[in-house]
Parts: C-alpha cells; structure tokens; sequence
C-alpha cells in the first residue's frame, strides 16, 4: 500500500485529466496508437527515439531544394521571365541571358545546402547510433539509441547519458538513489539525486523481474516543463504517484550511481529537452529582408516602366499607321492593342536585366569568402583546446556588424565554473594572497590529503593552524569539515566528494588542504580529521538550506560531549542574529566589503554552544514540527529561526567564481559598442548578480531595480492600460510610466528578475487559470482581472521598454524555453538585431531564436555548437567576431550594393531611353553577349574584391574604436536612401553616356565611323565600362594587389570577350548568336568615338568628384570626434575596470551557491544516501550626472568645435 503522503500526493493529481498511457515491455501497444497528422492521414503517437534534423535525402534533394529556392521571389520573376523569352513573338533577348546565370545560381545554393544537410546527417547519426541496453527478450542486448521506444526498459551505467526520458525503476545505491548531472539541461554542474518508487526499489532489483514487470504509466502528455512531471503508476491492482523526482531526463548525465534501470515514457521528439529546443527557422539578414523589398520595388517599377512603354508603343503605332496608310497592306493583320501588348512583354524582357540575378549569385561568394576569414583568424584560435573560429551559417556575416543586443548564457559562458577558495576573514584577520610565488616555498608533507588542484597558498595561516593555539581559528575549521552534505567516496586510495554545489565542495576542498579532513560520514555521525587526529562528531540535527532562510545549520555532539551549533549563510542572514557582543563584527564587515570590492562571493561563518537542558527542549519542538501533516516545512523553519540566534562569529570565506579569459574587457568593449548585453542563466540570482560585478556588466553606480522595484514602476502601466482601448500606444515612451523623477530613470540602471517573474509577464498559462486569479499578475500587484491579449501584450511592452532602458539585464532561474521567449519578445518589441550566446543543451532553443546563434565549444558538450550559426572556443573572441569581422562585412556587403546597383542602372538603363527614338520597339541597343555578360564577367570581379577586402581601418583600430560599431547598427551604409541616390546616379551616368553618344554620333558621312546602330552601342557600352571602373577605383579605400589586378583583368577580359563575340568566325558559325561581326574594332579606330568615351568618363566623374568633396569639407572627420571618444574611453575605464569601492551591507552583493533547491540533509538524516560499510540586493535610486553621459560632449570641445581659432594653446594642451 502506498504511503499516507503518497495517497496525498496522488488525491491531488486526480483532478488531471492524463492522456499518456505507457505500458512497460509492451511495444505492440504502443504501436497500434495512433493520431491524426494532417486532414484523414495519421502517425503513430509514440515517437520512436531516433532524431532528425536533416532535411534531404537522395531521393527528395533536387525537388525539395528546388521548392524552397523557387519560394524566393527572385528567383520566381526571373523563371517568369525565361518562360517568356521562349515565346519569338515577345523574346527581345536570347535565352542564354537569363538562364545561364539563373543556373549558376541555383547550383551554387544547392550545393551549399548539400554541404549543410550532409553535416546535419553526420550529426544525426552520431547521436542516433550511440550505444546502449535495452531489455529485450528477458536480457539486456546492446542496441543503438535510435532502436529505443516508449515502454522499454533500459539499463544505464555510471558517467552515461540518459537517452530517453525515463522513470527510474531501482539503482545500484541506497534505496534506489540516482545522482545526474543535468549541465546540459539547466546549465547547473551540481549533482542532483533521483529517487525510485518504494515499490520498485524492492521488486525490480533483478533482470527477471524487470522482464516480468507489465506495470502501466499514466500521465501527462509530452511537453517543455523541464522541472514538473506528475503521473502514476499502475501496477499489482495499486496506484502510485509519480513526481518530478522520480524521472530522468534525456541529456542528464549518470553520476556516482554504477547501475540504475529506467522505463522510457518519452522518446525522440517527445522528450523535454527536445521539447525545448525549437524549430530551425530560416535566418534571414536585415539587408537581405531590405534586398527582398528593393526586388520587389524595381520589379513593381519595371511592370509601370514596361506599361508605359507599352502605352507609348501603341500610341506611336497609331501616329505611323495614319502617316504611312500605303503600307496597310503590311500592318493590316496587327492593331495598335497588339502591337502594345507584344511591346509590353518585350519591354518586360528587355528590362529584365535591370534586377541583377548576378548580384545574388556574387552574395554567395562574398558571404562565403568573408565566412572562410572567419575560420582563418589565427586571433580567434584557442591552441589549448586546438579550436578554431567557425562560421556555420555563411549567409549572416553582414549581420553580425548590426547586433544590438547579447544574450548570454552565464555558467560555462561567462564562467568557468570553477570555483576556488581564495581568502577568508578569521575574528577580524584577512588571509589570502593572488601571488602563486608562495606555493614553491610550502612545506605540505605532513598533510596527506592534500589536493593535487590547490590554490590557495598562505603560509601564515597553515603555521598558526599547526600550531593550534587559536580556538576560534579551531572551530572555524571545524565548520568548514563539519557543515555540509558533501558525499565522499574513496578512489584509488584518494577521497572524492561530491557536492551539491560546486561552492560547497570549494569549502571542504579547503579545509581539507588545511588540515582538516572531511573522511567520512554515516546517518549520525560524521568523521573528520584533525591536523592527523581523527575525531567523530554526532549529528544531533542538519538545518537544510533553502532559498528564504539563506543560511544552514548543523547540530553536533563532540567527543567529549559539548554540543555545538555551526552556521554558515549570507552576511545579511548571519549578521542579525549575533549576540551582542561581538568584538570582530566591524573588521569582518570591512573584510567582507573588501571581498565584495573584488566580487568576490562571500560567506559568513558562526557558532554557539549549547547545554543539554536548552537542547533537550528545542528537540521536542523539532521533533513535534517535523511530524506535522500541514504546514511542516513553515514549523520546521520556525524552530530553526529559534536556535539560529546568538551566534559568535568565527568569520568569512570568499570563493572566486573563475571567469572566462578576457570577458571583463569584452564586456566593456560590447558596452562602449553600444550593445547592451542580457544574462540569461537558470542559476540562483546571488550568484548570478556577483558575476555580473566580476565581469563589469553590472557596477557601482548603476541602481539595480529588482522585482518589487519593477512591479512599483509596471503598475502604473497597467492601471492606465485599462483606459486604453488600442494596443497601447502610450506607453511609446517609457518615462509614461516610471514614478520616479527623470533625472534618476536617465541614470546607470540594471535590471535583476526571476524566471518566476517572468512568467507572469510572458502568461504562458492558459487564460482558464488566469481567469481563476483575484487580479492579473497578483504578485506584481497589477489591480484588475482584465486578462485580454490586449493587455498582456502591453505589460510585456512595458516590460521591454523598461528593460530596454537599462544598461543591463540579468534573468535568474530561467528555463530554455523562456530563454527563448525573452529573446523573442525584445526582437517583438524592439525590431533589434540580437545575439545568442551559449554553450549548453539548454541554449539551443535561444540560439536558433536570436538572429544569431554562437555556440561555445566548452565543457556541456556540443548541442549549442551544432545549433549555432558561429562557433567559438571562447566568450572573449566575440569583440573581434563582431567588432573586426562582423563591421567588415557589413561595410563590404553594404558597398558592395551600393556599388552593384550603380553599375547596373548605368549600364542597363540606356535601353529605356533607346526606346524614346526606335518608336518604343523594343530593340536592345547593346550587343546581346554584352547584356549576359555584363554583370557576370566585365564588372563582377572589382566588385568581388570590394566585397571580400574592403576595410574602413584595420582590426587594431576597429577594437580601440568600437563606438565606430554603431554606424552598422544605425544602417548608415546602405538603406533605402543610399539605394535611392546609387539608382540617380546610375541613371545620370546612362543619360550622360546616352545623349553624349547621341550629340557626338550624329550626322558622320564622310568619316570612317558613319554613326551605325552597332558602332553607337559598343561606344556607349564601353564609356559605362568604363564609367563603373573610375568609380569603383574611387568607392574602394583599401587598396591590394588583388584590387589592381581586378580592374586589371576585368578590361583585359571585356576586350578579349569583345573581340571574340564580335569576331567574323563567330559570326560565320552563327549569324543570330553573333549578330556584331567588327563593330567595336569600327567604332574605336576613329579618334573621334576614343574621344567621346574619354569626355563620357569625364562628364560622369566630376558630378562624383565634386560630390565626396563638398561631403568631406562640410562634415569633416574632426580631430575633436577622436578626442571625444578617448574621452568617453578615459570616463569609463574609471568607472568599469577599476576596482570597486566598498559598498555599505546594505549594497554588498554577497552570495553562496546552496542547491536552489533542499539539499540531501532529509536523505542524509534518513541514511538514505549512504553506502553500508564493507543582502537583498537593492539599491537606492540615484541620480546620475549628465556628465558621466557618453554621449555628452565636453565644454572645451564645445568651444574648439564652435571657434577653433580663440581656443589658447594651454586649452588645446589640456585637452591632448
């Protein structure tokens, strides 16, 4: 029979309704559910636990990739536009022009999405063909992860991942304990335990049983809530309740268990961590969204030019046919309508070319070349782990010169996760030094449990340990061995713990290297060794941390009989409850300052003895708290209050968190970049608010609003929303609705929530539940009931402009998924680029929802690599991705538009005003080769080394200058203005080119060139050739070798190109392919058209010259500009990378890492998991200075920009 507190349990689960129905070792079961998929057709309901993420296969390659290209619209006009050409009636251009570039481009995608998809099958398959054992047969066979399906029971061994989401049947501990390492799924490296069923632990600890074993699982259906499950079992005619702790996750890690067995309830997609990753989405860069708008403009414009064209050809065909009635005869079959209708599809043809297909195929190469830079950055290069840069994605370069925001993940990201002892305060005494120069001189042979990985060296304090004279300095060490729930194990005659927070093993780790060893412990009991003498303590009693006490406690026995009260917690819970006197208070609140101003994460340390009399009656109250049937976890905290009072204080620790190399300086650098950066962790918020000031995202003078700040200032938001009847369109501006005077929300602000918190901004909850409350979001205060999508969109949008606002964001005990939507709802908001950054399972679901994913290749495996756009070794590498690379490229893409556009307008929009005098024909003016030619070859290659070279200053400068960084993020280089002012130039350049032909080509009998249709062509399209050169030499800044050649090679190649299109053996081959038999060698042997190319070129330069002229005289690169950013340097280095001054309690962000959840103290208490023996952080809102302000120019430069001349020298000294 089931416990009471299981009946409990299940009495309260039985109002949901459970759909999931598993039947162990039954595969026919599950095999003939099914359910609908799309319309009649269905799917098994069971997933199976193979995964795939590839999107082809041999056979579905060619039609599907074909699919998805021609879902471009591109890529539909110009297929539009070859079926067209097909028709002699229309076709003004042969069909080699638009389908041989068309080719290429489509084979160019489909061979990069080739090399994609066969990446993406190599990672399936490495996954999918795992090893591992599944009870087949009434023996456990080895099979392949992907074998694996709902129901079976599989067998695990220790350091193996769990495959499949299971319920865990019995293991090899203890009362069926498992302990997992769920790093890959919540970020956290700290062992958590598992406990099966009571039932299965004593039944199903044999491989018969287990093939016997037809229990039934009835629960919820797959979803992404990675920290709830509720189910029950069936089995033997009883039912028993199932909970969260009772199931492993797919991704966790087994530890410290040799053997533990499991049912697969979900499999494959159906898994939580699967759940949680998301869909691959097609990331797009906001040029190309831009490029899709401009396609679509040009295209909607050449409709109405063709149209208007059209419209003239039909009215010129009514003008001829009234002037030239004698030639009826000819015409009489064709009216003005027709011959409109037919010029409107040739003008459609003709002008075709104007949408450069061969700029989409030249973005390939570009992205491509700029991606293998990325890969090839030495700089980027991590030697100790031989990982380089990758850029996976190769058609996002552009946009990582655009980021806005950064979300990163915290542990593995920004840390290390490696925490170290670094000093401690004993009765008013700070020891500890960074200086390793110690270690050498250190005798540590008498102590022979030293940990090899020691770190913290300090002679001082190891002499006065040895010497034992110092009870205080005694029983400090003393708390540090005795106040824990570490697990020890012995391995190769070597102790081996095991912590429930990677803190916690820091603290014994220390002691033990001090002297005082943590060997052993039992259900009561706990053996430590003193400086070699070893001593047992009876456990009386283990006070468990929990999130609200901050703080744990254990009550022991010594030998010789006293008992002792050890506490270590928070500074701002130890500190109040001190006796009076206490003589060390103020110099371990210095220390502790002190600790803080290195961000350090600090600990506090007490004790107090007690007599039995006063023991004997707290244990009844204890013991009558802990067997309470309501209301026992609010009793027990009760009586631990009143024990935890009077203490003495022993000291302080302080733990370095290791950070990654050099995120301190990127942090500053993103920050002077104008990006702001988001930390999005599913760690403790203490923890993550000290690494925040360890590495500069958070400092002194920002006020740090938390959530009672940030529900003060969201209510007024709400309360006005319910006035409103649009969508919220007063709350535009964020100073609607903050309560507090501007000066102080204009000021350094941080912004600290909880996943919890923002739960209840996302109402990710049905509206069934909603509508249960009293009032909406009832732990913000909102005061209404009003649960409308209306509303909920406007808290978030308040929300996000109050975020938005803050110089950085940190959000706490977050899962995957909202990861996911917190950066989903800013990209809503706030139309901003955004960056993801992570390194765990747990951030693929953020990384494929950011408009860039980067993946850290550290120590949670590869999920977040395989998922990402970029790979990178390190967090640190990130300034040069997108300071040095990701400016590049946008500055190369951007010109490299800018300058394709102009070269197309100027060369092909000739034919519009050729229209105006061959009666609106039709007719193109210039060769045919030349058309297809153009953009392919003549004028692809210049362009090409702009595109893969082009620099606006080196990469040293472009990380000493990261302000520069905001101009990509403003689209100053290309938007639809630029686009505008390239297509007026482009058309100035053919009308110039045009009518000068036109002028100089006149009347020319008697000379050798007569002013002939073909001669007049190649003039015009040479002085564009030419044209598109001069201006490229004057676009490109960084000039190479390669450059040269370019230009070089490009005029060598229209000439050879030229003369072999135009040659008279062509022209015997193929008259119709080759219609321009010595038209150019005609046109330039007279001296007379070299000099109408030389005063086109002229013509079309001077406008350009004059141009960048009057650009640079009016707004020049000042000297001030330079000035005024090393000033902004200058105020923020003091301000950020400086160490901290010390805060007052209140401000000390001190933190200790306890489990978020109730450590093993109840299993502990229990035996359960032993082996048998063979400050709130809140600030004060402050004004800030406008000074301090990076954008505030100071009053001497002022003066210097305004009248450089009544500046003195002294002044123009002081400024330099």
């Amino acid at each position: 029979m089931p416990s009471q507190d299981s009946l409990g349990s299940y009495q309260d689960e039985t109002k949901t309704d459970f759909t999931w129905i598993v039947k162990a070792n039954n595969r026919a079961y599950h095999a003939q559910i099914q359910k609908r998929h799309l319309w009649c057709l269905k799917k098994r309901k069971y997933a199976d636990n193979a995964i795939k993420t590839a999107k082809y296969n041999v056979f579905t390659f060619l039609p599907l990739n074909l699919y998805e290209q021609f879902h471009r619209l591109a890529n539909v006009y110009f297929l539009l536009i070859i079926l067209l050409q097909t028709f002699p009636q229309i076709s003004t251009l042969p069909w080699f022009s638009l389908l041989f570039p068309l080719a290429i481009l489509l084979s160019i995608r489909g061979i990069r999405d080739l090399i994609d998809d066969v990446a993406r099958h190599r990672s399936d398959g490495e996954i999918n063909n795992r090893p591992c054992e599944i009870l087949t047969g009434g023996s456990f066979c080895k099979k392949k992860w992907s074998d694996i399906q709902v129901g079976d029971i599989v067998c695990l061994h220790k350091d193996s991942i769990v495959p499949a989401d299971l319920l865990l049947l019995s293991s090899s501990e203890p009362n069926s304990l498992c302990y997992v390492e769920t790093m890959d799924i919540d970020g956290e490296t700290n062992l958590k335990y598992r406990q099966a069923l009571l039932i299965t632990h004593q039944q199903l600890t044999c491989m018969e049983n287990l093939a016997a074993f037809d229990g039934e699982v009835v629960c919820e259906e797959p979803n992404s809530r990675l920290h709830n499950f509720v189910g029950i079992l069936e089995w033997q005619g009883e039912k028993y309740p199932l909970d969260y702790e009772k199931i492993l996750l797919r991704g966790c890690r087994i530890r410290n268990t040799e053997v533990c067995y499991g049912l697969v309830i979900y499999a494959g997609f159906d898994t939580k961590i699967m759940k949680n990753c998301g869909k691959i989405k097609l990331k797009k860069t906001k040029l190309c969204h831009l490029m899709d708008r401009l396609v679509l403009l040009i295209t909607v414009t050449l409709l109405l030019t063709s149209f208007g064209l059209a419209i003239g050809s039909g009215l010129w065909a009514t003008k001829f046919f009234q002037e030239h009635s004698y030639l009826s005869a000819f015409y009489s079959h064709t009216g003005a309508l027709s011959y409109a209708f037919f010029a409107f599809w040739g003008f459609l043809i003709l002008l075709s070319l104007v949408i450069p297909m061969s700029m989409l195929i030249t973005f390939e190469f570009i992205y491509l070349v700029n991606s293998c830079f990325i890969n090839w950055d030495t700089e980027m290069y991590y030697a100790e782990k031989d990982t380089p840069a990758k850029a996976r994605s190769t058609s996002l370069n552009d946009q990582l010169g655009q980021i806005e925001y950064i979300f990163s993940d915290k542990t593995g990201t920004l840390t290390q996760n490696i925490m170290t002892f670094k000093k401690c305060c004993i009765n008013g005494t700070i020891y500890g030094s960074s200086n390793k120069s110690e270690c050498s001189s250190m005798d540590l042979s008498w102590n022979k449990y030293i940990d090899k990985k020691l770190e913290f060296h300090v002679q001082l304090l190891l002499d006065t340990i040895r010497r034992d004279q110092d009870p205080i300095l005694r029983e400090y060490m003393r708390l540090l061995a005795l106040c824990h729930t570490v697990m020890v194990e012995e391995k190769e005659s070597e102790l081996v713990y095991q912590a429930a927070s990677p803190d916690e093993e820091a603290l014994v780790t220390a002691a033990r290297n001090l002297g005082y060893v943590f060997l052993s412990r039992t259900q009561d009991s706990i053996t430590i060794s003193e400086l070699g003498i070893q001593r047992t303590y009876k456990v009386l009693a283990l006070l468990d941390f929990n999130s609200v006490r901050k703080r744990m406690s254990i009550l022991v026995q010594d030998p010789e009989g006293c008992i002792k009260l050890y506490t270590k917690g928070a500074d701002s819970v130890i500190l109040e409850r001190l006796h009076s006197d206490q003589t060390n208070k103020g110099s371990t609140i210095k220390a502790l300052d002190s600790f803080a101003a290195e961000t350090l994460r600090t600990l506090c340390l007490a004790m107090k003895e007690l007599d039995k009399k006063e023991y004997t009656l707290w244990k009844k109250k204890h013991h009558a708290a802990s067997i309470l049937l309501q209301g026992r976890a609010q009793g027990l905290d009760t009586v631990y209050e009143e024990i935890e009072q009077n203490l003495k204080l022993l000291g302080a620790t302080a733990i370095e968190d290791k950070l990654q190399d050099g995120v301190p300086e990127t942090i500053h650098l993103l920050k002077r970049g104008d990006i702001k950066v988001w930390v999005l962790t599913g760690d403790k918020q203490e923890t993550a608010v000290n690494i925040g000031f360890a590495c500069h995202l958070l400092s002194e003078d920002m006020t740090i609003l938390e959530e009672s700040e940030i529900s003060e200032i969201l209510e007024p938001a709400w309360c006005s929303s319910n006035s409103l009847t649009g969508s919220g369109e007063a709350l535009c501006d964020v100073n609607s609705f903050l309560p507090y005077q501007a000066s102080a929300v204009h000021g350094k602000k941080a912004l600290v929530v909880t996943g919890d918190f923002l739960e209840k901004i996302f109402h990710t909850e049905e509206d069934k539940k909603a509508k249960k409350k009293k009032g909406l979001l009832e732990y913000l205060r909102f005061r209404t009931a009003d649960t409308s999508k209306d509303h909920r969109r406007l808290i978030e949008k308040a929300f996000v402009e109050l975020a938005t606002t803050c110089q950085a964001v940190i959000c706490c005990r977050v899962t995957p998924k909202q990861k996911a939507l917190i950066v989903q709802m800013v990209k809503r908001h706030k139309n901003a680029i955004s960056l993801a950054i992570g390194d765990g399972a747990n951030d693929v679901n953020m990384i494929k929802t950011a408009d860039i994913g980067v993946g850290i290749s550290g120590q949670e495996g590869m999920q977040a690599v395989q998922c990402s756009d970029y790979a990178l070794a390190q967090f640190h590498y990130l300034q040069r991705l997108l300071f040095v690379h990701g400016k590049w490229s946008y500055l190369r893409i951007a010109k490299f538009l800018r300058y394709f556009f102009f070269k197309t307008f100027a060369g092909m929009m000739v034919q519009i005003w050729f229209a105006f005098y061959t009666g609106f024909t039709a007719q193109p003016l210039l060769e045919s080769w030349f058309l297809a030619l153009y953009n392919v070859v003549y004028t692809s290659i210049p362009v090409l080394c702009l595109g893969f070279f082009e620099q606006d200053m080196n990469d040293k400068k472009s990380l000493q200058f990261p302000e520069l960084y905001k101009a990509g993020q403003k689209d100053l280089f290309f938007n639809f203005g630029i686009f505008f002012v390239s297509f007026i130039h482009g058309s100035f350049v053919s009308l110039a080119n045009f009518y000068i032909t036109m002028w100089a080509m006149g009347d020319r009998s008697g000379t050798r060139v007569t002013g002939d249709y073909q001669s007049f062509g190649m003039i015009v399209a040479t002085s564009a050739i030419l044209t598109v050169m001069a201006e490229m030499m004057l676009e490109m800044k960084f000039w190479t070798l390669v450059s040269f050649l370019a230009i070089l090679i490009s005029l060598g190649l229209y000439c050879l190109l030229t003369y072999i299109t135009q040659s008279f053996q062509a022209f015997n081959i193929s008259p119709q392919m080759f219609p321009y038999p010595g038209a150019t060698r005609n046109a330039l042997t007279d001296p007379t058209a070299v000099l109408v190319i030389l005063l086109c070129i002229v013509v079309n330069i001077i406008p350009s010259l004059a141009v960048r002229f009057v650009y640079s005289t009016i707004s020049p690169p000042t000297m001030s500009e330079m000035f005024q950013v090393q000033e902004i340097q200058k105020k923020q280095s003091t301000v950020e990378l400086t160490s901290h001054n010390s805060r007052n309690s209140l401000l000390r962000h001190s933190s200790y890492a306890f489990s978020h959840k109730e450590g093993y103290a109840h299993l502990i208490s229990k035996g359960a998991s032993l082996r048998r023996k063979g400050v709130p952080i809140r600030s004060q809102l402050n004004d800030f200075h406008s000074t301090h302000s990076p954008g505030k120019e100071s009053p001497l430069l002022t003066q210097i920009n305004a009248d450089p001349k009544k500046v003195s020298a002294e002044q123009k000294a002081q400024l330099s």
